[in-house]
């Protein structure tokens, strides 16, 4: 059984090249935007925004500058985080999301119905519909890449090794190392998602950030749909158990009345 792999993304050295970006959509025959001709978003060089089915990576921009040269510049690959704990996974049901030998996951969308169930239990907001297939998509690790050695496309290409790709326990390793050496620099850095205690039993894909998870775009505490379960399910059987007692008052009224006017009737004759 081959070991779990994944991503370790060092934001420190991303240069916002979008090789990343490129080498997704070629590898994978991703549809272009509009045609290949998108809008200028105004936020930054950020043009493509978000994750979706149809970007399955995608290059954050974040300017924090309080002069023309009084600040930085924040960078960050971001991809699906195939979560060891998969929200999407949980919901689906088709089946069409599974886990592969690799511990990633993978929507079939030959299996998918385009139900959008996943969508809504992602915590990142990674998957959506990819209008040519009409199915929900998202990163799939570079499954055919991986199946016969290869490494992913996109971490393939990224120049600066910013989007690292090999066993989970290794990369854990690697960025551990990472982050004593920037704190040794005076640079304030922490690991999001490779806490295997963690939330959603550790991310897969995870990250050095140098700033909170928020300005990142990433979820402080990201969470399973099922964690909303007991509480959805107390509310349910208390809203039951009220309707059954105004049952109950409806019935015992509705009979009290029916024999209030057939004894009224029977004083009338």
């Amino acid at each position: 059984m081959p070991e779990p792999m994944g991503f370790f993304t060092d934001t420190t050295v991303c240069i916002g090249c979008k090789a990343c970006e490129v080498a997704c959509k070629e590898w994978n025959q991703l549809p272009a935007e509009n045609g290949g001709v998108g809008e200028l978003s105004g936020d930054s060089y950020d043009n493509t925004r978000k994750l979706d089915g149809i970007h399955w990576r995608h290059v954050r921009f974040i300017e924090q500058f309080k002069a023309p040269y009084d600040g930085r510049w924040l960078m960050m690959s971001d991809v699906c985080k195939h979560c060891v704990q998969a929200g999407c996974l949980e919901v689906c049901p088709t089946g069409a999301i599974i886990r592969t030998e690799f511990d990633t996951v993978v929507i079939q969308s030959d299996v998918c119905n385009g139900c959008r169930a996943c969508i809504a239990a992602c915590p990142f907001g990674v998957i959506d519909v990819n209008p040519v297939s009409g199915t929900a998509q998202k990163c799939t690790l570079c499954y055919d890449r991986l199946k016969v050695g290869l490494e992913p496309a996109c971490s393939k290409a990224c120049p600066t090794d910013s989007i690292q790709f090999g066993s989970i326990a290794e990369l854990r390793t690697r960025a551990r190392k990472r982050v004593d050496q920037l704190t040794a620099q005076g640079v304030k850095a922490d690991l999001y998602g490779a806490d295997p205690d963690g939330a959603l039993g550790g991310l897969n894909s995870f990250y050095l950030l140098v700033d909170e998870p928020e300005v990142y775009g990433l979820p402080r505490h990201p969470q399973l749909p099922s964690r909303n379960l007991s509480k959805s399910a107390t509310f349910s059987a208390a809203s039951a158990a009220v309707l059954g007692v105004l049952a109950l008052v409806g019935l015992r009224k509705r009979r009290m009345d029916e024999q209030s006017r057939g004894g009224g009737g029977a004083g009338n004759v």
